[in-house]
């Protein structure tokens, strides 16, 4: 059978983005089709579900202007496939990966299946070695190791995008020789946003270590669904097969999880918990579970997904099931945005599960996970301070604890309030050690004595002692 003049003309149902068409048994889930519509008109679809008698198709460019009687459906592909080639670096496609920044379309060296292909859990490599991301409260602290997944919770207001920006202009990995890129999926944003992100990469330059795929907020609903599948599906060739390190970085992924909520509403699905399908989950860790490394190839594929929380919930279905799937998440917090703190991420809420793997000797340093222990202690004990002092009042405290209580606030201020400017792994480390000179030796006590000896700094210890 000619699968490029096959033609099933059964349309019995057109709603939304959807359409059902009977007698299509060649059909198969994933498939990619052409939807023809008189003469001259053509729109593209992929194969939502296929039984004995019908299939259900979602229809890229919208169902606008289709008829059950006019409609013809024609067969491309068994399975969406996307051209990849290494000259992609520096390109910004759409959500459907067509180019959008004028130049001339990419000549692919592969084609490749969008759903990506399973990795075995046996081939699996563990996630190891540090992605410096320029930020303080990240790298120090919540530190994102190569093939993890670690989600960014915002909330609606939350500087998400700007750190994002951040993300990409400042990550890089360490290494002799290391190849590094940045794979950028956004999803549902604005055209403000979008031009946001333009002016950004010409600004710093950031689109010679970039591809980005741009699915806006006006597109077609069902390309949300398809945009991080694109983004992916080039990660995983540069890593896989070209040997590089791949960061990707994908936002929204609440409007991703609303797509496939007015998806599953349109083809008339029982809703789950808050309306979304009950196969969120499933769905959910098919775009997740594509990071990691494999045994054999020097490459990895590392994520990063935005998600806004609705109503600052982090038990809300999107981040509690990303939460499940992920390994830890960096929490922006609406109390440091809104005394001017950026970036807001709140330290104490944040985990890496992965940090140990990325740190030490060799990696970062090796006074790094003790340091962040210390000063992630003494800045719990210094909130605890703060509501203390709402209650019984700062003269209360013993001089210790005022310590501590001006601990906390330096360290918001001095440590995570770094604003625009990218540190190094050094130069945070640095920041930790200069803060914790304000206490006596005696309260650093999840230091070992040869690391304080060692970068403790000297002037500022006597005068703490004296």
């Amino acid at each position: 059978m000619d699968l490029t003049t096959k033609e099933y003309t059964n349309v019995t149902y057109i709603s939304g983005p959807i359409l059902i068409v009977e007698k299509a048994k060649e059909l198969s889930y994933g498939a990619q089709v052409e939807i023809l519509v008189g003469e001259d008109q053509k729109k593209s679809g992929q194969v939502l579900e296929v039984t004995e008698d019908y299939a259900v198709i979602q229809v890229l460019e919208g169902t606008l202007g289709l008829d059950v009687k006019t409609t013809r459906i024609r067969l491309l592909e068994d399975v969406v496939r996307f051209g990849v080639s290494r000259d992609m670096i520096g390109r910004i496609f759409n959500g459907r990966g067509e180019p959008i920044d004028g130049l001339p379309p990419v000549i692919p060296e592969k084609r490749l299946p969008i759903i990506g292909l399973p990795i075995n859990p046996i081939a699996r490599d563990k996630p190891s070695d540090f992605i410096q991301t320029g930020i303080s409260a990240i790298d120090g602290f919540n530190t994102l190791v190569r093939g993890q997944k670690l989600p960014i919770f915002s909330g609606a207001g939350l500087p998400a995008n700007e750190i994002a920006a951040m993300i990409i202009r400042n990550a890089e990995v360490r290494g002799e020789g290391e190849e590094f890129l940045v794979v950028f999926g956004a999803i549902g944003i604005t055209q403000r946003e979008y031009t946001y992100f333009l002016q950004e990469f010409e600004k710093t330059g950031a689109l010679s270590k970039l591809i980005a795929f741009i699915n806006l907020a006006d597109d077609p609903t069902i390309e949300r669904l398809l945009t991080p599948r694109y983004a992916l599906t080039v990660a995983e060739y540069f890593a896989f097969e070209l040997d590089y390190h791949v960061l990707v970085i994908l936002t929204d992924m609440t409007n991703y999880c609303e797509a496939l909520r007015e998806i599953g509403a349109a083809r008339e699905e029982v809703p789950g918990r808050r309306g979304y399908p009950g196969y969120m989950y499933t769905d959910l860790a098919t775009i997740y579970e594509r990071a990691g490394r494999i045994k054999g190839r020097k490459g990895s594929v590392t994520q990063i997904p935005i998600l806004t929380m609705p109503d600052d919930d982090m038990t809300h279905p999107i981040p509690d099931l990303t939460g499940y799937i992920t390994e830890g998440q960096i929490v922006l917090s609406r109390e440091l945005h809104r005394i001017g703190v950026f970036p807001p991420i709140d330290v104490l809420l944040s985990l890496s599960r992965l940090m140990n793997l990325g740190i030490g000797k060799g990696k970062t340093r090796e006074d790094h996970r003790e340091l962040a222990n210390q000063l992630y202690a003494s800045y719990a004990r210094g909130k605890d301070m703060r509501r203390l002092v709402a209650i019984v009042g700062e003269d209360a405290l013993s001089e210790i604890d005022r310590k501590y209580l001006k601990f906390a606030e330096r360290f918001e201020w001095e440590m995570i309030n770094q604003g625009e400017k990218a540190r190094t792994i050094e130069e945070t480390l640095s920041v930790g050690w200069e803060l914790l000179s304000m206490f006596p030796r005696s309260e650093l006590a999840r230091i070992r004595r040869e690391y304080i000896d060692k970068y403790l700094p000297q002037k500022e210890e006597a005068k703490a002692e004296g």
